[in-house]
């Protein structure tokens, strides 16, 4: 049976990727950021997930405002990486796990979440922003596979808080209910606090990104109940995005460990990567 062994929030800031791709890990102002990503390659290294599962939002690069689907579900053999106006990065494709997906696809259906299924779309920085931090790639590819897991964040209406967070339990009963033996990490994408427009351009709140990241641990129905405008209003416009770090803990158990936590506030967007297992009953 498959299982998950844990779950990750990441932020998928697109200048995490550049500083990644031109080598500024050393740098004063981009360092404590790729610490703070340290212990989550650490993690994967020794854990040895066999299968990432992502929630991640596309920024019109694979899915257009014509025809932006609410939830999309990533069925490819293999996964490629969006040219997003200034070439691609260099990072190889990287494995999906058809198997899984079709079967995820099929359990969430049946219970009445019905998924837009796709193939062959290239992935943004939504995705491959933070996973260029957590795992290591060459030309031989990467040491997990990937399904990927879009969610509308971008295009009103938005599904609910609570939407992801059932969709996060969803996907539980769907892993589990795989026969094959597989470890799966579950991985949540998005903000924290930041707004790029408007009059509160540049806006953060550190506050409130302290508070979400104890609520997402220890109350995360808290978090489900909350509207749209709540989000918006206490972590700026984008900040909505952090449903999707809902519907990574909705795939964790009732109780969970925080094993990790790094934050780092630098630029417009407050950056942070954390990780997570359910607690083990005494």
């Amino acid at each position: 049976m498959a299982r998950i062994i844990g779950g990750i929030g990441t932020s998928h800031v697109p200048t995490i990727g550049l500083a990644y791709d031109k080598g500024k890990q050393n740098d004063p102002a981009w360092a404590p950021m790729f610490k703070g990503y340290e212990p989550v390659a650490q993690w994967l290294a020794d854990r040895k997930p066999d299968v990432m599962v992502m929630f991640y939002n596309d920024h019109a690069n694979s899915f257009f405002f014509d025809c932006y689907p609410t939830f999309a579900l990533g069925v490819s053999a293999s996964h490629d990486f969006a040219d997003e106006g200034a070439g691609k990065r260099p990072l190889p494709g990287i494995a999906g796990h058809p198997d899984l997906a079709i079967h995820i696809a099929e359990q969430m259906v049946a219970d009445e979440f019905d998924l837009t299924i796709f193939q062959d779309r290239p992935l943004d920085h939504g995705c491959n922003s933070p996973l260029s931090l957590m795992l290591p790639h060459d030309d031989h590819g990467w040491p997990v596979s990937l399904v990927p897991l879009e969610v509308n964040v971008l295009q009103y209406p938005l599904p609910t808080a609570n939407r992801c967070y059932r969709l996060g339990q969803a996907l539980r009963r769907a892993i589990e209910s795989y026969e094959e033996d597989l470890d799966v990490v579950v991985v949540g994408t998005g903000g924290l606090s930041h707004q790029v427009h408007g009059e509160r351009s540049g806006f953060n709140n550190t506050e409130w990104d302290m508070e979400f990241l104890d609520l997402i641990v220890n109350d995360p129905q808290r978090l489900a109940a909350m509207k749209h405008v709540d989000y918006v209003r206490l972590g700026g416009a984008e900040s909505v995005e952090t449903i999707m770090w809902l519907a990574m803990r909705g795939a964790l158990g009732p109780k969970v460990c925080e094993l990790h936590r790094s934050y780092y506030l630098a630029t417009s967007t407050a950056m942070a990567v954390t990780i997570y297992e359910d607690e083990v009953a005494q």
